[in-house]
């Protein structure tokens, strides 16, 4: 396992990290234990970041990783959790209105509850779940924050963007008003690399990347038959609903020959394309076996992205959002 810099924090955190969504039931039904013992295993193997939410399983992944802390035994394991608004934001709004929907109350209640389930005194990282351009100058959330910092319940702030607009977390790397911030970036969503990425570098804000596999689509393990396979209800069958599967699909087996070449799977090549950027301090990926973690963790292997692949994907960037 490669580490880097988590932007200014002094933290060195694992390329891949553990993306707990799924611990939740949220993406089909979940044994516990055999999450707690996904963690422990990603543990022993390095992977020192886990990701979650209150919102994943609302607050069930936390709680699975509370217990997982409890029993292990080895070196630090950084957790990053989140709070959500009070309300969301429409998605197709461009310039929601930040103020209000973090309100301190609400702020203060949930960290106490996220710090309850995960069975610590002090939140690693507090990401708010959703963030609006607006916010760089309505600062009632920071300043909350900035209290609870001071306080001791939270150690670091981070910001999740919103669903397929980098661009909109540029005025805040810029400002560096907080230590970190989650974007999608993949090889679909190529945009972050433009704008995000060096007004990150110039303040050194970490980037945590998330939907590298693209909810499961880059992971290359699709059939036609997948679509049925999933249980009703679920997010995926949600998101992939309609005509979107089978448009996916097409495209993901369009790139799996490009990067035939290259490497063994399109998988493999989805992370380290995300990993070639400098500015990206983690990959989040889902783990549910030790299969798929050793195939994440060996995907860190520090090994540098070919220049004539990365050419050749401009090609296949594709902006949609599937969330909506």
């Amino acid at each position: 396992m490669q580490y880097r810099s988590f932007g200014k924090t002094g933290w060195d955190v694992s390329e891949i990290s553990f993306g707990a969504w799924q611990l939740g039931g949220q993406w089909g039904a979940v044994d516990d234990e055999e999450s707690i013992s996904a963690l422990l295993q990603s543990y022993e193997q390095g992977i020192n970041f886990v990701d979650t939410a209150e919102f994943y399983g609302f607050g069930h992944s936390e709680e699975v990783i509370g217990e997982s802390l409890r029993r292990w035994q080895g070196d630090k394991i950084y957790v990053a959790t989140k709070i959500r608004p009070i309300q969301w934001p429409n998605p197709d709004q461009d310039d929601p209105q930040m103020r209000g929907r973090y309100p301190e109350w609400y702020i203060r209640e949930g960290i106490d509850a996220s710090l309850k389930r995960l069975g610590v005194e002090q939140l690693d990282l507090l990401q708010l779940h959703c963030w609006a351009p607006s916010a760089a100058t309505e600062l009632d959330w920071l300043e909350t924050l900035n209290a609870l910092k001071i306080e001791g319940k939270i150690n670091k702030i981070g910001v999740s963007i919103r669903d397929y607009r980098p661009d909109e977390g540029v005025d805040l790397a810029k400002l560096g008003l907080v230590d970190s911030i989650q974007v999608i970036f993949n090889l679909f969503e190529q945009r972050p690399v433009d704008a995000l990425f060096p007004a990150s570098a110039s303040s050194s804000t970490a980037i945590i990347d998330r939907v590298a596999f693209d909810s499961g689509s880059l992971s290359g393990l699709w059939t036609p038959a997948t679509y049925d396979s999933w249980e009703d209800g679920s997010q995926q069958k949600e998101m992939f609903r309609g005509e979107r599967f089978s448009e996916t699909y097409k495209r993901v087996e369009a790139l799996k020959e490009l990067v035939s070449p290259y490497y063994s799977s399109l998988a493999e090549a989805a992370v380290k394309y995300v990993l070639s950027s400098p500015e990206v301090s983690t990959v989040i990926a889902g783990m549910s076996s030790s299969r798929n973690i050793a195939r994440n963790v060996g995907y860190s292997d520090g090994e540098s992205f070919p220049d004539e692949l990365r050419t050749q994907l401009t090609d296949h960037a594709w902006i949609r959002n599937y969330y909506k």
